[in-house]
């Protein structure tokens, strides 16, 4: 499946927060999720985590400061620092990590 349409892939998925890999490229998982205003927890990764906002965004909390990741922008979640949601991030969400995680 060459062309995606990822918001509405997104849409169809049966629960929040609760990815689903969608393809590979290298040896990196495009995984998609959609958020829903709640929180989610923190994470810890033993390696660098890409977090694409496809349609609305994300607040990201890292190092007690909150970073706003728009729609159209990716953050690099580097490899053992813990990064957490806050409540308010909504829409498509992109992630690429490692095949296996």
């Amino acid at each position: 499946m060459p062309h995606m349409k990822l918001n509405e892939i997104a849409e169809e998925l049966p629960a929040f927060w609760k990815s689903t890999i969608i393809g590979q490229s290298g040896n990196c998982n495009i995984k998609i999720l959609k958020m829903d205003g709640q929180q989610y927890p923190d994470e810890t990764h033993d390696y660098n985590e890409a977090l694409i906002v496809i349609k609305g965004k994300m607040l990201l909390v890292v190092n007690d400061e909150t970073v706003e990741v728009a729609e159209g922008e990716m953050y690099l979640a580097p490899a053992g620092v813990p990064h957490s949601v806050a409540p308010g991030s909504h829409g498509t969400l992109m992630i690429i990590d490692p095949v296996g995680t």
